[in-house]
């Protein structure tokens, strides 16, 4: 019956509107967000204590009046966001078809070309966030650029990712989504949520391992000449004499997440770390997969001393994953106990 496709064309079309206004605000706002801090920070007098202070400030100021999704992290994605994308003409031409979370991937690219590649393609393909993290992590853009036979490589792309494109309408459950729009979030626990309780846990678990750990920091500041870095845990083994820092993933890990701690490794080596200090030893943890996975950093200079000094006083990578495995289901519980009630 023709009225009825009618209907269903008017539906349609008035979603794909809807779709595409809450992007382009969403996104918008946060870009000018990200402004207007690099410019209060600039007219600070580029202080890193300012700096600090100031993305505090205002995400609890966000928190307590817009609810939640403004997080201390959150706001440093903003400011980040307008650091890599500072030309508007550069995403906001391909905003309205895209979320954020498509540019929270993208921004994690460090080439230039490729960032605008994937946005371009994420855009005009439809991708959905799964498709874009899975081309982004096998290096797609790259592997497209040096192959002389361009569409073998096309036609694995689309197969192997057939089964991750989703509705086109299925960005409205996001929970970031929810959080900017001040809706109810019935998905249980937020990513947020599990890690804040895991790193919280992780902290109590190695202090109570009696193997020399004392507590430095959480979500620690290393700023370098272009740019600033948080690592989620640091501690001070006094008895190896040398920082572990723990870097942790509530999403998949990639080759890209793999050489960040590294990077991060090498620059608490180069900022942190006292002539009179051993190495620094970094550990990996990602907790988004069926099988919890933790990896331990360790530069290629330092393996023997990994393995004849380290060991004995670090958690083991089983340790580890059994208190990660155990706190997630200690959060399952009560998160199945609070919809019971």
């Amino acid at each position: 019956m023709q009225y009825l496709v009618e209907i269903k064309q008017i539906l349609a079309q008035a979603r794909q509107k809807t779709y595409q206004a809450i992007n382009t605000a969403m996104v918008l706002a946060y870009w000018q967000i990200g402004q207007r801090i690099v410019l209060e920070e600039q007219s600070g007098n580029e202080r890193a204590d300012y700096g600090k202070a100031l993305i505090k400030t205002i995400s609890q100021e966000l928190t307590a009046e817009f609810g939640k999704g403004f997080s201390e992290r959150n706001i440093r994605n903003f400011r980040h966001f307008y650091l890599v994308f500072s030309e508007v003409e550069k995403w906001q031409t391909v905003s309205a078809k895209l979320s954020w979370s498509h540019f929270q991937l993208v921004l994690k690219v460090n080439d230039e070309n490729a960032r605008q590649y994937y946005l371009t393609e994420a855009a005009q393909n439809m991708w959905s966030v799964r498709t874009l993290d899975r081309n982004i992590s096998t290096l797609y853009y790259h592997r497209l650029l040096s192959s002389q036979l361009k569409e073998p490589v096309i036609r694995e792309m689309e197969e192997k990712t057939k089964a991750l494109q989703q509705d086109a309408f299925e960005f409205i459950k996001n929970p970031s989504v929810l959080e900017f729009l001040n809706l109810p979030n019935n998905l249980g626990y937020t990513e947020k949520a599990l890690e804040n309780a895991l790193i919280n846990n992780l902290k109590k678990f190695i202090l109570e391992l009696g193997k020399g750990f004392a507590f430095v920091e959480r979500q620690q500041l290393i700023r370098t000449e272009t740019s600033d870095f948080y690592i989620d845990l640091v501690f001070y083994n006094y008895i190896l004499k040398c920082f572990v820092i723990i870097d942790l993933k509530t999403t998949k890990i990639t080759h890209q997440d793999v050489g960040q701690l590294d990077m991060y490794v090498r620059m608490y080596n180069d900022v942190k770390k006292q002539e009179t200090d051993n190495p620094t030893i970094g550990i990996l943890l990602c907790t988004e997969t069926d099988e919890t996975i933790a990896k331990y950093s360790v530069l290629a200079e330092n393996k023997q001393l990994f393995a004849t000094k380290y060991l004995p006083y670090l958690p083991t990578e089983e340790e580890l994953i059994a208190e990660i495995e155990r706190e997630k289901a200690i959060l399952n519980l009560e998160n199945n106990f609070d919809e019971q009630r």
